[in-house]
């Protein structure tokens, strides 16, 4: 006869789920609480942010790990901006025209404030040459002066063409002015031959005159070049005048805006170059500055062309401006595209074509953190071409250098502006999940460089009643930030509760925060519906209820599809070689539990376990892992003193997709025994866990929702007080069941067993002692073990018989 089954004990209800004392917590609600300034338990990742931020090392920028929601970005932006508010403002920056290269503009480093400064003075200063430079060419010392030069020049210029016409009348030539220029003809009494009169002259008189035509054309040559050569000189008087009247115009104004940079000598040599370039090019500016003709589209092309304004190219384009102080910027990019990243440069249409100057040179997050700090999402950046690769490229060279994405890249050969490089100096800080981290530590070879400190955060804290007092300072701070209700004791403690469930581990509290304040904002919706002037723990558990309802259509049409039958699974009667396993279905930020038939088949074989679901690739190599697993542990059980003649298959029925992990690997390693001891399987029971070749059980996750997901298909059959869960050992603190399973495992009416190992696992779900060896190494009779070791011999010896049978040689030979 068989021995009664030694099962473990039922677990007690007090260890389905850890209560929250509200008494104990200390206050009534949680306006009596002082916020929590601080980060709770993420000690270590604080620590790793201060250092970073201390540090003024290149390459010790920062990058902040853990999964969202868990708070990185805030305390982040908490410590950055506090220590940024007692580090120096930086400078400001500006760019201005390179005169003498255009197309590569100058930056200039301004102390805070000046950079605006700067700006205004120029503006105030072009405002005033627009008046004053035209005043100073009209005014009659000008024009008198101008006159002089003009007169003198005509004088000497009408001296020369009066000198070379009184010649040529003596010789019997005139000049004559054209529309195309001087000509000269014979004359005979001051009157010009005409080509009739002059053929019908003695040839002797023809060839005189022609030959002092030729002479007074070479004299008249040499008259032209002298006036060419006087009208350079002329113009060039006229420029020097130019150059002294505005010189007189503008030289006062500037050397008292210089007066006011003097300590910035890069602003002084700025406003030198300005002075150089007005005085040289004042007439221009003069004549591009007059007011428009008549002529249409003109004053459309003049604007097109940039003629309107053409003092704008003294304008300073403030790049950087620092006069608002504070500290230290601290710049958080959401959208971190090249330009935005590194700045641009605009265009604008002409006539068909883009063109661009200084001026349109646009800031990127970097400018504008220089000197300061700048946050950024990793994944984001990665996401955006190039951007990543740019941002490397700044961090390692220390300067910002402004470029189009299509010249980088060489897709265009226009003609654009290549600004001067910009000095960087900031801590970059970057926030992303773990995997990310690892990845780009892995195989970006510039990432270690460039981001030596990873602050890691905590997904969980340790429970006790110290950090529970601290949880509940965090949720009175959330309450006060989002304008929410209080909340009564009671509230937080449920709140609490729900943090440890989240955790998945009564004996810690989830880091998560964004979905506590969800749950804190839900509930304080329910309260105010009711028009309740504080939240109590009945919102607290409306709001979570609510949010298990609408993600749990999946849920019920599950369950819909048990209880009519077209998934089959029983919770009621045995079957031999046939358990139900548990598997979790994650839905986004919702996942239920599932319980799946897993079927065994055994026959004649040579020790092979055959896993169904890898055979036709819908088993991942965790679960084929899993599998082989059980032939290990079959072997080194069973198989000591003969080979294992059996081959058994495995199945998850009605699985059509994918499988995978090894939590249901202790399922299938019992079902295979029962199949081999044919031993029946209680129906009532579903069983998780994953088991090493010893055959110890292992934890798995996700234990409450595959309790769960049992107990409402069980409950929809009926519960009958003999139903139940299988679990291992280890995940006994991992506990934090729905309040109903706690109240029905009260009840008698549902159990759950932990299990060590297969032993105990076998002995709750048959109801028999597996048993244990003896002395001479035999299981005692009747036992489970038993059966399994008499079919392994019964097995065995059918393979031998088979093996020597005639028919058998006679195939052989």
């Amino acid at each position: 006869m068989a021995e009664p089954a030694r099962l473990p004990s039922p677990l007690p209800a007090e260890a389905l789920y850890r209560t929250c004392d509200a008494a104990g917590l200390g206050f009534v609600t949680t306006d009596e609480l002082v916020p929590l300034d601080e980060a709770l338990g993420q000690d270590r990742a604080v620590e790793a942010v201060g250092f970073g931020l201390g540090i003024r090392r290149p390459g010790y920028n920062i990058v902040a790990i853990g999964p969202p929601g868990i708070g990185k970005r805030s305390l982040i932006d908490r410590h950055v901006r506090t220590h940024a508010a007692s580090e120096p403002t930086p400078a400001d920056w500006v760019y201005v025209n390179n005169f003498a290269e255009p197309h590569k503009p100058r930056a200039l480093s301004l102390p805070p404030g000046r950079g605006s400064a700067l700006k205004r003075d120029i503006q105030a200063l072009i405002e005033e040459l627009r008046t004053a430079l035209p005043a100073a060419f009209e005014s009659d010392d000008y024009r008198a002066r101008r006159q002089t030069i003009d007169g003198s020049f005509k004088q000497r210029h009408d001296q020369i063409f009066r000198q070379i016409e009184h010649e040529a009348k003596e010789r019997g030539i005139g000049i004559i002015r054209t529309p195309v220029g001087l000509a000269l003809a014979p004359m005979r009494n001051d009157e010009v031959l005409a080509p009739e009169a002059f053929h019908k002259l003695p040839e002797e008189e023809r060839n005189r005159l022609t030959l002092e035509m030729g002479q007074v054309q070479e004299k008249l040559q040499a008259a032209l070049e002298q006036a060419a050569k006087l009208e350079g000189e002329r113009r060039e008087r006229v420029r020097e005048l130019h150059r002294e009247v505005t010189r007189n115009a503008i030289g006062y104004r500037l050397d008292a805006l210089a007066r006011g940079y003097a300590d910035l000598p890069a602003v002084v040599a700025h406003l030198e170059v300005v002075e150089r370039d007005l005085v040289d090019n004042a007439e221009t500016l003069l004549a591009q500055s007059a007011p428009p003709s008549d002529a249409p589209g003109e004053a459309l092309a003049r604007r097109a062309l940039g003629e309107a304004r053409p003092f704008d190219r003294y304008q300073v384009n403030l790049l950087v401006d620092r006069s608002a102080g504070g500290g230290a910027p601290v710049v958080s990019e959401d959208h971190p595209m090249v330009q935005n990243l590194i700045g641009r440069i605009e265009y604008r249409p002409m006539f068909g074509n883009l063109v661009t100057d200084f001026s349109l040179i646009k800031p990127g997050a970097l400018h504008q953190a220089n000197g300061g700090y700048l946050v950024l999402d990793a994944r984001r950046v990665l996401m955006q071409p190039f951007a990543w690769e740019e941002l490397k490229r700044a961090l390692r060279a220390r300067q910002v250098q402004i470029r189009s994405l299509a010249d980088s890249l060489g897709l265009v050969s226009t003609v654009t502006l290549q600004p001067e490089p910009i000095p960087l100096d900031l801590k970059v800080v970057l926030t992303g999940d773990r995997l990310l981290h690892y990845l780009l530590a892995e195989l970006d070879p510039d990432y270690g460089e460039l981001f030596k400190v990873a602050a890691d955060f905590e997904d969980d804290l340790p429970r006790g009643a110290g950090s529970e007092a601290g949880y509940a300072r965090l949720i009175a701070s959330i309450a006060r930030r989002e304008g929410l209700l209080a909340l009564d004791a009671p509230a937080v403690a449920r709140a609490i509760e729900h943090g440890a469930r989240l955790a998945g581990d009564h004996a810690k509290i989830t880091a998560h925060l964004e979905p506590m304040a969800d749950l804190l904002r839900e509930a304080d919706h329910l309260a105010r519906g009711d028009a309740s002037t504080r939240i109590g723990a009945a919102d607290v558990q409306r709001a979570i209820d609510r949010q298990q309802r609408r993600a749990g259509r999946l849920r019920e049409r599950a369950l819909e599809r048990i209880a009519n039958g077209t998934v089959l699974i029983d919770t009621a009667g045995e079957r031999v070689g046939q358990v139900n396993g548990l598997s979790v279905i994650p839905l986004g930020g919702f996942a239920f539990g599932h319980p799946s038939r897993i079927t065994a088949r055994v026959r004649l074989g040579r020790g092979q376990v055959i896993d169904i679901e890898r055979e036709v690739k819908l088993g991942g190599p965790l679960h084929s892992k899993g599998v082989l697993i059980l032939a290990g542990f079959l072997g080194g059980r069973f198989g000591r003193e003969r080979p294992l003649a059996l081959s058994a298959s495995l199945v998850f029925e009605q699985s059509y997709g994918g499988v995978e992990g090894d939590s249901a690997s202790m399922a299938e390693l019992c079902a295979i025994l029962s199949a081999l001891a044919e031993v029946p399987i209680r129906q009532g029971i579903a069983i998780t866990g994953s088991v090493n070749q010893h055959g110890a059980a292992q934890p798995i996750g996700g234990v409450n929702e595959k309790i769960e997901g049992f107990f409402d298909v069980c409950r929809q059959a009926g519960l009958d007080g003999r139903q139940g869960v299988a679990i291992p050992e280890a995940n006994r603190r991992h506990l934090m069941l729905r309040r109903d399973v706690v109240e029905a495992v009260a009840a008698g009416k549902f159990f759950i067993h932990a299990v060590s190992d297969v032993d105990q696992a076998l002995a709750v779900l048959t109801g028999r002692d597996p048993g244990t060896r003896d002395s001479e190494g035999r299981y005692g009779a009747g036992t489970l073990y038993r059966r399994v070791e008499e079919a392994l011999v019964k097995l065995a010896a059918t393979v031998r018989e088979f093996g020597a049978s005639p028919e058998t040689k006679e195939r052989a030979s």
